[in-house]
């Protein structure tokens, strides 16, 4: 098992580099405090997860009429979309136009047809890791399950088999290896967010952590 507390501070100093001197994004399409890479960095909570297109479900349950479990061989019979789109990490580099296949999320949230109070979702990883987020948020087109991104599959490294892709938000948001979504009434904080990070992550607030105006 990885040392929590560690990695927990490594993330944080890494999201707090720079804070003091932030500016404006290098262009209109850079929120402020970030830089432009070229790579596609890695970071996580320090597992691994040996999930295969064989072994990988994901279940939507909670607030819905109709709970489901989706294989590997019904997610990919539902319509797949490919959508271009920016990546903002809160420990502040983005990559421009990342190219992403998979489901859009909202598909998923019609086929499971939300109760009339369900507001909120938890996103639910194969680590253990869990986010949260308003309901609305997954209804953009640009929210994906994505299986593929740059023209490949995903690697195990970046969420593989399939990761959440939610643009308009900080990329914890994007739960790699996922494994469930919950739908509920009241907003339930998740891993980060009750370890000091912004409920609402946006980018372009620079909402990075709780205090952040």
């Amino acid at each position: 098992m990885p040392n929590w507390s560690k990695l927990i501070e490594a993330k944080i100093r890494l999201a707090r580099l720079g804070a003091k001197r932030s500016k404006p994004g290098e262009n209109q399409r850079v929120p402020p405090g970030q830089k432009v890479v070229s790579d596609f960095p890695v970071l996580d909570l320090g597992l691994a997860p040996q999930v295969t297109q064989a072994s990988w479900r994901l279940r939507l349950s909670g607030l819905v009429e109709q709970e489901i479990a989706l294989d590997w061989a019904a997610f990919r019979a539902l319509p797949q979309v490919r959508d271009v789109s920016d990546f903002h990490c809160v420990t502040r580099w983005s990559r421009l136009d990342m190219d992403w296949e998979g489901v859009r999320v909202r598909e998923l949230v019609m086929l499971v047809r939300p109760a009339e109070q369900a507001r909120f979702v938890t996103l639910y990883a194969a680590d253990g890791y869990t986010t949260n987020l308003p309901l609305d948020a997954l209804l953009d087109d640009d929210v994906l399950v994505a299986h593929s991104v740059l023209g490949k599959p995903l690697s195990a490294e970046h969420g593989g088999p399939v990761r959440m892709v939610v643009p308009k938000r900080y990329a914890w948001k994007s739960a790699k290896w996922l494994s469930g979504i919950e739908f509920h009434a009241e907003d339930r904080p998740g891993f980060w967010e009750t370890r000091g990070y912004h409920n609402e992550a946006d980018p372009w607030k620079e909402q990075r952590f709780d205090s952040d105006a």
